[in-house]
């Protein structure tokens, strides 16, 4: 498969099993992609992609993790979510099968990025 070229073609993928064989990114590609997706972090070698949010009180926070909780679930793939401070939302993404990053994580970091969220106003 041609590698997506548009966070929307992102968003219109489905994720694939990762057992079977999925390849892993190289750094070069991990960048190509981590383009098509607004405000994600490559960290590692590369390793993970990650994307930190302030949400508006500890409710948005959990009401947006069982959003990301039933996408995960939808696609087959399953981020960390962490909440430290009772607003601040870290999500990291990242294809354990393969120990490092490969299609799927950014297909789920775009479609996470379509996810209402109640941000904390500035």
């Amino acid at each position: 498969m041609t590698a997506p070229s548009s966070n929307e073609e992102l968003r219109t993928i489905k994720c694939v099993p990762c057992e079977g064989g999925v390849p892993k990114l190289s750094p070069e590609e991990a960048e190509q992609q981590n383009a098509q997706v607004e405000g994600w972090t490559v960290l590692g070698d590369p390793d993970r992609i990650s994307k930190n949010w302030t949400v508006k009180n500890f409710v948005a926070g959990m009401a947006f993790f069982e959003k990301v909780m039933q996408l995960a679930e939808e696609e087959g793939h399953h981020p960390d979510l962490h909440l430290v401070g009772y607003r601040n939302v870290t999500i990291d993404i990242w294809t354990h099968a393969v120990g490092g990053l490969s299609l799927n994580d950014f297909i789920l970091a775009a479609k996470i990025d379509e996810l209402p969220v109640d941000l904390k106003s500035s």
